[in-house]
Order: structure tokens, then C-alpha cells, then sequence
């Protein structure tokens, strides 16, 4: 049971990336460090609700 997340940029709160989790498996939120081509810099990306 796979769900798609949006991820959003923690500065400028921009949603550059769109993922799969296993909700089962991972029931908190994913934080991944990733590229924002808005600041130009990897930042870290949170899960949105």
C-alpha cells in the first residue's frame, strides 16, 4: 500500500518534489535533504499532509 507525499522546502516552502511511501512501514513523516533549484542549495524537504 504505497501513498504519493509532496515534499516541501523548509526556507522558502516551495513543493519541488513528489515521492511513494509505504505507510504501513513508515508511519511518521519523511525529512529528506534534496536539491531546491528556488534557493538554489539543498535544503532539508518535509512531507506535507
Amino acid at each position: 500500500m504505497r501513498e504519493k507525499v509532496i515534499l516541501v522546502c523548509e526556507e522558502c516552502f516551495s513543493r519541488n518534489y513528489i515521492t511513494e511511501k509505504n505507510k504501513l512501514n513508515t508511519t511518521t513523516r519523511v525529512v529528506v535533504k534534496k536539491y531546491c533549484p528556488k534557493c538554489n542549495k539543498h535544503t532539508t524537504h518535509k512531507e506535507t499532509k
